[in-house]
């Protein structure tokens, strides 16, 4: 990995430990190049973060969940999302590919072990790679728990939105036609993979926005902005990326990962969840501590789903330390 570009800035007199060691771009074939960057010491504990989506990209936030003097992190960009390229690309794009990629990154590292970081989507990722390669792994921590099966799907948008945001739920469907409503989560990733701009801009924007605001425990709106749905502006990535892979029923067998937990015994973990989450609710996280024999589930009372709920980052900050003794224990 080359030296990063930013990596001699500094804050006062020191060098600021947010910016990244490494930055760089890594071929993992069938044409994509994934955007990979290192943070903290480099005899530091190896880990690695896990974005959420699929399609959202890491932020620079991210990087502050490590101690980066206690920790040698890399975190990636998956193929189709942030700076990776081609952007927004569904080619060659499905969960075997990307547990691929992480593998690949830590070959190329020459990381023996290193300990999973990932919420969401994230989350779902952490499981299905350390399920396949438990050898290489040396604890997980994971915030809100999503197993990517139909049921979370249904019971998000279908039972949840219209319970909680009965409006927001008429704003939702009233975008698709009578005949839609029968079927409408697979409606909108219809719509949101047409290649007509005219079908698929309005159906992406407001499925991210509905998704947003389920997401916040205090979201600043619980509405979807119908008149910005055919703005000119920039569309997201992520209802895209999501799109395909909920299409496909996230390109794995029903219950695959509930199913697998087993294989996870020996490798320590914590799961962060929040207790109002509408998205991933506790249900989730409940069912796979009770699979996981070596997991620890801290519920934060009065938040949800996002990161920056009250109390959640600071919990997955506190349960990444509080993982270091337990990697080798």
């Amino acid at each position: 990995m080359a030296p990063d570009a930013d990596a001699a800035k500094t804050v006062g007199s020191r060098p600021d430990p947010a910016l990244p060691l490494t930055s760089d771009y890594l071929s993992v074939g069938d044409g994509h190049e994934l955007y990979v960057e290192t943070i903290g010491r480099p005899d530091g504990i190896p880990a690695v973060y896990l974005h959420g989506g699929p399609g959202s990209g890491c932020q620079p936030d991210h990087r502050r969940l490590f101690d980066p003097e206690r920790f040698h992190a890399v975190l990636f960009d998956q193929r189709g999302a942030g700076k990776s390229r081609p952007k927004a690309s569904l080619d060659h794009n499905t969960l075997p590919h990307l547990v691929a990629d992480i593998e690949l990154i830590r070959e190329k590292l020459g990381i023996e072990r290193w300990m999973l970081v990932g919420g969401s989507w994230g989350a779902t990722l952490a499981l299905a790679y350390a399920e396949n390669y438990p050898q290489h792994v040396s604890g997980l921590v994971l915030r809100a728990v999503f197993l990517a099966t139909p049921n979370e799907l249904d019971g998000a948008f279908m039972e949840t939105l219209p319970r909680f945001y009965p409006e927001l739920h008429e704003d939702f469907l009233g975008l698709l036609t009578p005949e839609e409503r029968a079927r409408p989560l697979q409606a909108y990733w219809k719509r949101i993979l047409d290649p007509d701009p005219e079908v698929h801009a309005p159906a992406a924007r407001a499925w991210y926005s509905t998704e947003f605001i389920l997401s916040e425990h205090h979201p600043s709106r619980t509405r979807i902005d119908l008149a910005a749905l055919h703005a000119s502006k920039r569309l997201p990535v992520s209802p895209f990326v999501e799109a395909h892979y909920f299409q496909h029923g996230c390109f794995m067998a029903p219950g695959q990962l509930l199913a697998g937990a087993g294989g996870l015994a020996g490798i320590p973990g914590i799961i962060v969840q929040g207790r109002y989450d509408l998205l991933c609710p506790p249900s989730t996280s409940h069912a796979l501590a009770k699979a996981w024999p070596d997991a620890e589930l801290r519920v934060i009372e009065a938040a949800g789903h996002s990161l920056y709920d009250a109390g959640i980052r600071d919990a997955v900050t506190k349960a990444i330390s509080d993982m270091i003794p337990r990697l080798d224990a």
